[in-house]
This record gives C-alpha cells, sequence and structure tokens, in this order.
C-alpha cells in the first residue's frame, strides 16, 4: 500500500525563495576592511537571481563547477544559491591550502570559473597559468588593493550584476550536485565530497532541530567556520533557510575583530574551531554578551579547560560538535539530554566535552578495525567510528582512494577511534593515525592534550608518538605557554600525575612558540611530525 503523500523534490531554490517572501527584512551583515556593511534577504535575494543571469551570460554550461575564492560575506552567500539553484555547482576553494593543493582541486574539479575577494587575488594570481580549464576570473572588490594579473580577463562582479536582470531558478533533480568541498589533504592529495540538493536540505533541517544548534527565524548566526569548509557547517544554509540574521566576519579574522562582532550585533549563534574561541574569550571578557545563545565548536575536540573557561567566565559553556566534510560535516553534537541534567557538574563538564550523541537521521557505530565486528556501547571499549546517513557520503569524486574508506555495507570510515556510552554519547580519543602505540596498548593523543590544556598556564598543546627502542612509541608533547607565565617540563609532568594512567605520562614535554595548524585551523600533527622527525627521546 502506497501513502498519499505529494512527491515534492527537495531543492535549495526554496530556502531563497522562502526568504524573500517571509523574511526580506531580515538582515545579512558582513565585516569589510573599514567596518561593516549590511543587506536585507530581499535586497540579497533579489542579487542572488540576477548572479544566475550572470552565469547564463558567461556561458558557464548545465554541471560546470562554480569555485569561490573567498571569505565568508554575502556576495559569498550569492554564490552559495545561484550556483546550485542555476543547475551548477558550487566548488568552494580553501584559501588556506598550499599552491600545489590548489592547483589539483582546481584542475580536479575542472573549474569553468572563479569568483575571487580582491583582498585575496594576490594568493590565486601565481597559480592562473596552472589552471587547465577555467574560463573566466570574476573580482569581487572586498576593499582589498591588489592589481588585476597581466594577460587575463579579468571581470568586475558588482558591473555584472548591475547589467544583469533577475532570472528564475533552474528547479532540477534534487539528486543533483549542488556543492562539492575537498578535504584538507593532510595526507595525499585532497578529496573530493559532492553535496546534492536533497542532502544539503535535509542536513539543513538537522541543523534546526532542538537536539542539535537548533537555529532558528528569532537568531542571529555568526559563521566564523570558513564558509569553504564543510559549507560553514550548514550554518549558512540554516539562516537563510529560518530567516535567521546573519554576521559574516569577512576579511578580519582577529580576536578583537570577532569579539566586536558578537557584542556590537548581538550574535546568538557565533561557531568555529577551539583556536579562535582560545583567542576571542579574553576580547570578551567584561563585555555585554547577554545575547548569546550556545556556542557551537568543532573541527577538532574541544578542550575541557576551554569549555569551562567559557561556563566560568559567560555563564555559557562552549556546546561541542562532530563532524567531516563527508558528513556535510554535523553528525553528533553534545547537547545535555534530560535525564542526565541533574549530574554533578564535573561529570556534566565532561558529558559536554565528549562528541555527544548522533543527530536524528544519522547513525554511529564504533567496529574492530581488524575484525570488522561491531563492539559494544560501554563507555570504555575503542574501535573506529563509522558513519552512515542519507547527508554521509558514499564516495569521492574521480577518486579510486574510495574503498578504503567506506565499508562493504556502505558505511563511512571517519579514521577516528572512539568510546560510545550506552546512552550513546560518542567520545573521540584519537584518530587512527595520531593514536601513540606504546608496547601494544594505545595511548590517547587527544585525551593527554586535553589534560596538558587544563593547566593555567599552557595555551596550546599537542601530543604526537615518537619512536623509542623498547616501547615501539612513546608520547611527545609540545607545548605554548601562555604569555606572561612560565612553565617547566616538571611542572607538567607533576601536574598530569593522578590525571592520567603514570605510563601515558609524555617521556618528554618541550616548548614551542606555536602549534602547526591546518588550513583550518586544527593542529597538524602531520607538520609537528616533521619538524620532530630527527628528534631522539631522552634514554630511559
Amino acid at each position: 500500500m502506497q501513502g498519499t503523500m505529494q512527491d515534492r523534490p527537495l531543492r535549495l531554490n526554496h530556502f531563497v525563495e522562502r526568504a524573500e517572501r517571509y523574511t526580506p527584512s531580515k538582515l545579512i551583515v558582513s565585516g569589510t576592511a573599514t567596518g561593516v556593511e549590511q543587506r536585507t534577504y530581499g535586497e540579497w535575494a533579489e542579487r542572488t537571481r540576477k548572479l544566475v543571469s550572470v552565469l547564463d551570460s558567461l556561458e558557464v554550461p548545465p554541471e560546470a563547477r562554480v569555485a569561490t575564492f573567498a571569505w565568508n560575506s554575502a556576495r559569498h552567500l550569492e554564490l552559495y544559491f545561484a550556483a546550485p539553484c542555476s543547475g551548477r555547482v558550487l566548488h568552494t576553494l580553501n584559501i588556506r591550502l598550499f599552491p600545489e593543493q590548489l592547483t589539483y582541486i582546481v584542475n580536479h574539479a575542472e573549474d569553468d570559473v572563479i569568483f575571487v575577494d580582491r583582498s585575496l587575488l594576490g594568493l590565486l594570481t601565481p597559480l592562473l597559468p596552472s589552471f587547465r580549464t577555467v574560463r573566466h576570473l570574476v573580482v569581487m572588490d572586498d576593499g582589498g588593493e591588489a592589481p588585476n594579473p597581466e594577460g587575463v580577463s579579468v571581470l568586475n562582479y558588482e558591473e555584472l550584476l548591475s547589467a544583469a536582470e533577475p532570472a528564475e531558478f533552474f528547479l532540477g533533480d534534487e539528486n543533483a550536485a549542488a556543492a562539492m568541498c575537498y578535504t584538507s589533504g593532510t595526507t595525499g592529495n585532497p578529496k573530493g565530497v559532492i553535496y546534492t540538493h536533497r542532502s544539503t536540505y535535509l542536513h539543513t533541517l538537522s541543523v534546526l532541530q532542538a537536539d542539535s544548534i537548533g537555529v532558528c527565524e528569532s537568531d542571529t548566526v555568526m559563521p566564523v567556520v570558513p564558509m569553504f569548509h564543510a559549507n560553514a557547517w550548514g550554518l549558512a544554509h540554516a539562516g537563510v533557510a529560518t530567516g535567521a540574521n546573519l554576521v559574516l566576519p569577512g576579511p578580519r579574522m582577529t580576536p578583537a575583530a570577532l569579539a566586536d562582532l558578537i557584542v556590537e550585533q548581538r550574535v546568538t549563534v557565533p561557531a568555529g574551531v577551539p583556536t579562535i574561541w582560545m583567542g576571542v574569550l579574553p576580547e570578551l571578557k567584561g563585555r555585554d554578551t547577554s545575547a548569546l545563545r550556545t556556542i557551537p565548536c568543532g573541527g577538532s575536540a574541544v578542550p575541557k579547560a576551554l569549555s569551562e573557561a567559557y561556563r566560568e567566565q559567560l555563564g555559557l559553556p562552549i556546546l561541542q560538535a562532530w563532524g567531516m566534510t563527508e558528513t556535510s560535516p554535523i553528525a553528533s553534537v553534545a547537547i545535555t539530554r534530560s535525564w542526565l541534567a541533574d549530574l554533578p557538574e564535573d561529570e556534566l563538564a565532561d558529558l559536554r566535552a565528549s562528541q555527544g550523541p548522533a543527530v536524528l537521521g544519522v547513525e554511529l557505530r564504533i567496529v574492530d578495525q581488524e575484525t570488522g565486528a561491531e563492539l559494544p556501547w560501554d563507555g570504555s571499549t575503542r574501535g573506529e567510528l563509522q558513519a552512515a546517513g542519507p547527508w554521509i557520503a558514499s564516495g569521492y569524486y574521480n577518486d579510486d582512494r574510495s574503498a578504503d574508506s567506506f565499508t562493504p555495507d556502505g558505511w563511512l570510515r571517519t579514521g577516528d577511534v572512539a568510546v560510545m556510552t550506552p546512552d550513546g554519547y560518542v567520545r573521540i580519543v584519537d584518530r587512527t593515525k595520531d593514536v601513540v602505540k606504546s608496547g601494544g596498548e594505545w595511548i590517547s593523543s587527544v585525551e593527554l592534550e586535553n589534560e596538558i590544556m587544563a593547566h593555567p598556564a599552557v595555551a596550546e598543546a599537542a601530543v604526537i608518538g615518537l619512536p623509542h627502542p623498547k616501547w615501539g612509541e612513546r608520547p611527545f608533547a609540545a607545548v605554548v605557554i601562555r604569555p606572561e607565565m612560565t612553565l617547566t617540563q616538571a611542572e607538567v609532568l607533576e601536574f598530569l600525575s593522578g590525571r592520567v594512567a603514570n605510563w601515558w605520562l609524555p617521556d618528554e614535554v618541550v616548548f614551542i612558540d606555536e602549534i602547526p595548524k591546518t588550513s583550518v585551523g586544527k593542529f597538524s600533527k602531520k607538520d609537528l611530525r616533521d619538524q620532530f622527525a630527527d628528534h631522539v627521546l631522552p634514554s630511559d
């Protein structure tokens, strides 16, 4: 027996049409080099429709990749919808990748046109001769001063829009490609993930869930996470879908500038990686942050000490979420379930420091890496975390590495080592490639880092395994000390004593100026391992 419900395709044009009809007066605020610009959703929607005409006039073919090399801004948001709603595919380029990786990505995706902020043009210009398929370069004047490259036809974004008329959206298949994003490429070339209209629509609904981020019309959402990083974690789409005010920081990404936007724009939901919130917290001290409702954080494990510092200063702990490019990205959120809310505060802090339960629509499991057998949710058994769901990737674009990343029954192998509690809370204890294997036993580099960063004199800490003649590997800690504070190795080890097992204690602690970061702000263990590749641990 079949149901009697209408079969209506889930397409992104619905979000734009809803914004222009229901919330045309709500605001999109963009940070600039000199201040802020704002426009209404009604104005933004008309410009988005004009941009569809621009893509038509440039003869960008159906399904062609429309690349962006840009900061978070209203212009970038216009491209977010104009490309997929005209039958093309949005391709956000990571502005922090190495040149050879950018060249690989542009050529692998076969980008037809690139829209670039003028302030970033200097990074892109030297690479233009290496791009094999790009026919058009469109510059968006964001206050930058870089000159147009010589010998290349450069088009001006605003001039193209002013000459265009609003167009109707292309109404295609909900399973057609809407956007593509490449992984950050910490090992080997980046891998391409293609999101569909349907998957992005469903993922947006997950961001709106009360037991997720809970974005709604009354919010003012500020994605500090770049729009090239897994579609800004779905927050840009959620803002448009609900008509929430959006604050897009633009090029001014200093902690002070971000704090100013949070306070002055009465932001309710700012979202970014842990390293962002480490810098912003001191800038918020003594200021009016009463508008804040929740502070989503992801990209890497949130140190419990950082979340508790926000709770103590602002009365609002960080809300940890977990996902990856392949999961669109939100897969779990560390909400506090009602029957756990009366736990002692230290246990609640541990709960908030987990990755939380899966959001509705996502399935998670942990398995034995050798046998593939599913493991129990007992809070202690460790295994590889795997994910499945309607916004989880099933493969990579034109890449033979897909076979290694997906199981025969279709689950994504995340590469994370995790435990699951009986209540379904995920606690990621490490990446499979970052766990320290000492004498046949695992030491979680993430848990060790979090304990070190709980020390009041520690700003950042990263742990890697270095070769050891007896134990195979032993933990090595690189630590950044807070300004105007002092710390010794003996003090770090004394602090850790009793907080971790004695055999987990690092064999050596070194103090450095900065932990190397990836293009999306995570600690780069690969670069740290390269930096200390020839380092010899002290002998027993």
